[in-house]
């Protein structure tokens, strides 16, 4: 049986009729795939609307790239040994302000319009789970396409979005109360990257992360 089987190999590879007609097959394959996009393309087919979430096949193959790229593209950053507490209040000054409306906290849900993105941003509750620190970072400093993920690192400099790395790496660990507790104290006038008075003396309600 394997000898028939290697036989009909051979004599496909050194058959230049078969090899000839294999090649129109993948030809004609991609262009059939060619022509197919283009035809959902210019007729529109396509459904664009925010609406309307993506098939599943869509969905996986599309954060499944988005994965790999961000994993192959943020190899080479090395993040801070340690988040210090300032650094972790900083982060989330920035996140109750310009994060917190589309990804949520504990005990906040993302505001109304957020559920009408495509995709759904997620609560990063447990991103620090998910993602190494300089995932993060490369996820906030750059942005992800066709989302509503901006890159941030547009109007941040580098410092401030490890700021923002600090607060999620430290997000798991926070309750309901602890975060009430830091909105609470951010309210008050203290110099940038200075943690609130009242966290600098009882010391931080979570544990602060360290480089994994």
């Amino acid at each position: 049986m394997l000898s028939r089987l290697w036989r009909l190999i051979e004599r496909f590879f050194t058959s230049p009729k078969l090899m000839l007609l294999w090649l129109s097959g993948v030809v004609a394959g991609l262009l059939s795939v060619g022509i197919g996009a283009l035809i959902v393309i210019e007729c529109g087919l396509f459904n664009a609307t925010a609406s309307t979430p993506h098939l599943p096949a869509v969905a996986l193959a599309a954060h499944t790239a988005f994965i790999r790229s961000v994993q192959v593209r943020a190899r080479s950053i090395e993040p801070p040994a340690r988040f210090t507490p300032a650094e972790v209040a900083a982060g989330f000054g920035d996140y109750d302000v310009s994060c917190v409306a589309c990804h949520g906290g504990p005990g906040i849900a993302r505001a109304d319009w957020a559920g009408g993105l495509t995709p759904t941003p997620p609560y990063l509750e447990d991103a620090a789970r998910r993602w190494r620190p300089r995932e993060l970072y490369w996820i906030v400093g750059e942005g992800v396409k066709m989302t509503a993920m901006p890159a941030w690192g547009e109007t941040r400099s580098n410092g401030q979005v490890w700021d923002l790395v600090a607060f999620l790496e430290a997000l798991p660990d926070l309750t309901t109360a602890d975060y009430a507790r830091m909105r609470a104290a951010s309210g008050a006038a203290r110099p940038p990257n200075a943690l609130p008075a009242d966290l600098a003396a009882d010391g931080p309600p979570y544990a602060l992360p360290s480089h994994r």
